[in-house]
């Protein structure tokens, strides 16, 4: 890619954590930093607290990355943030719809995600019968094959999961009017007759999100993981065997290194591609 010195990309990342400390943001950055440096691009990057404040940024960015965050996706509904919240996803929709340019793309991911399917109506959201969380393989599907995000990934690909709720038994009447595709599914099991929830959708030409967390950064998990205060609420929770686990198949380089290393590194060398263009 070009370097482009007098066009700095303007990058919004909306904080749905509500103040609680993860591991998300800290990633989302760094990933931003290094792309920045790796292409040779500047960016700028403001970040907006939605919940605890009730901050949207306006469509005076060109990049957006909306957070994971914690509690439910359905008790929300109607509160005063969330009304903002899918006030600026009318707004950036509208902008698109538009003859606007150049035209704005947004990524969403996990807490996101289910919020923006609930909202539009594109699946079942619901609790899971048991918190999904660990390393865990994501079936692409056709539409994943051609997407430009995904774009060097294997099939299956793995992800970091974390999540007490999923989307489920998808509208995809409702996501093909919105111009969309579904990317990628949970696991498939057939002989476990549960739902398999969807894990990646294209919104549109310009909005796309995972399920799963694609920032998650292997190195930095595994070492937050081997915390002991971290160690003992993961062995409390899920089990040794599934430390253990987890902290092996973090430091495997074609797991999460790989997912970390193309999804939100792709999508940025895409919305970024019209801009430098421009």
């Amino acid at each position: 890619m070009e370097s482009t010195e007098n066009n700095t990309i303007k990058v919004a990342i909306l904080d749905l954590y509500e103040g609680q400390a993860n591991e998300g943001m800290r990633c989302i950055r760094t990933i931003l930093s290094d792309w920045s440096k790796a292409n040779h691009q500047p960016i700028v990057v403001k970040e907006f607290d939605v919940r605890l404040n009730k901050e949207v940024p306006g469509l005076d960015f060109d990049i957006y990355i909306s957070s994971g965050g914690p509690g439910s996706p359905l008790e929300t509904e109607g509160s005063a943030w969330e009304e903002k919240y899918f006030g600026w996803v009318e707004q950036l929709s509208a902008w698109n719809d538009g003859s606007n340019f150049p035209k704005k793309h947004a990524f969403f991911i996990c807490h996101s995600f289910q919020l923006f399917c609930r909202y539009f109506q594109l699946g079942n959201v619901c609790k899971r019968k048991s918190t999904s969380f660990g390393v865990f393989p994501v079936h692409q599907m056709e539409d994943g094959h051609a997407e430009k995000v995904f774009a060097g990934l294997n099939d299956p690909f793995y992800c970091v999961d974390s999540r007490d709720y999923q989307v489920i038994e998808p509208n995809h009447e409702k996501i093909n009017e919105m111009g969309g595709a579904i990317l990628a599914i949970e696991k498939n099991r057939p002989h476990i007759p549960l739902e398999r929830a969807v894990m990646a959708i294209r919104f549109s030409e310009y909005f796309i999100g995972t399920q799963f967390h694609p920032e998650a950064d292997a190195h930095g998990m595994a070492m937050y993981l081997q915390r002991e205060d971290k160690k003992k609420v993961v062995i409390d929770a899920h089990g040794e065997e599934k430390w253990k686990s987890m902290v092996e198949q973090l430091l495997d380089p074609g797991k999460i290194m790989w997912t970390y290393q193309h999804i939100l590194p792709n999508f940025l060398t895409e919305a970024s591609r019209e801009l430098i263009l421009h």
